[in-house]
């Protein structure tokens, strides 16, 4: 197992001892390398890049500095190979013990950062726009999935180290994006420091929806795509029963096996969302 600023490495026997627990704790993240085999991550691969797949459902937002940001997000695993990857145990079950509770799966999401087009993300904690949901508390988490090579060229996550300790951070609208007050960010970051979480396919991010992250422009030939699972606590979903993105099912684990045996290439039912409903960004279709 290699040292906090490496990662772990992901394993037949891989568990999440103490000290894997207590490194998520201090830090609000870990890194898990090679989490999924390249066998995987084609399978992966082939099904996000259909034409006639998730990618058509794919939308692109400003980021305030003349890019976009393009991605798609959705509510339920459903029962293709983005469904078995966001339910298999090396993910959603190193989650929830991570956490020490029951998770449900709150949304998936794929990031898309094109070479050269692909726009910034601001300095933000996911639970910024949990909060804004409805969800009470924290306890709440994603899971990054490097689909592509993740590094400085194109466009790598930036994380501050413990900044989920700082707690919520008010979050306003910038650019199309919801982002973190920038004078308060400038003060944790000077204190804490910053990293940068280079990764390869199949690498996997585990970090706390309080951490603060953001990733720069993609001005490089190569894209960095990304897939992203979210999990809630059970015992926090939003009050906010309105929206009916928030769709509460138990989460049905699956062996970590099912990703290379899934055989299921329908994506219907999983509630791909509409950014026009979306209050936590700006959407213009003219993008």
């Amino acid at each position: 197992m290699a040292d906090k600023d490496d990662g772990f490495q992901f394993g037949p026997t891989f568990e999440v001892t103490e000290h894997i627990k207590s490194t998520f704790d201090e830090r609000g993240y870990i890194v898990v390398r090679n989490v999924f085999g390249d066998d995987e991550i084609s399978k992966l691969k082939e099904a996000l890049e259909k034409d006639d797949g998730i990618k058509q459902h794919a939308y692109e937002i400003g980021d305030g500095g003349g890019g976009k940001v393009k991605l798609c997000i959705w509510s339920l695993p459903g029962q293709d190979i983005t469904g078995m990857v966001a339910r298999c145990d090396k993910i959603a079950g190193t989650m929830e013990k991570l956490f020490g509770a029951e998770l449900y799966h709150y949304s998936c999401k794929l990031m898309m950062k094109e070479a050269k087009t692909g726009g910034q993300h601001t300095w933000h904690q996911d639970y910024g726009y949990w909060y804004k949901d409805g969800c009470l508390f924290s306890d709440m988490g994603t899971v990054f999935i490097a689909v592509d090579e993740s590094n400085k060229t194109n466009g790598c996550l930036q994380v501050i180290p413990g900044s989920h300790k700082c707690g919520r951070i008010e979050h306003v609208i910038v650019g199309g994006q919801t982002g973190a007050d920038t004078e308060r960010v400038k003060q944790v970051q000077n204190k804490l420091g910053l990293e940068y979480v280079e990764m390869k396919p199949g690498d996997a991010l585990f970090f706390h929806s309080n951490l603060l992250h953001k990733s720069n422009a993609n001005s490089s030939e190569t894209r960095r795509w990304a897939f992203l699972v979210a999990y809630n606590s059970v015992d926090n979903k939003p009050y906010n029963t309105t929206n009916p993105h928030f769709i509460y099912e138990p989460l049905k684990k699956v062996p970590n096996d099912a990703v290379l045996k899934c055989s299921v290439s329908d994506i219907s039912g999983k509630d791909f969302w509409n950014p026009r409903n979306d209050k936590t960004i700006v959407y213009d279709d003219e993008l």
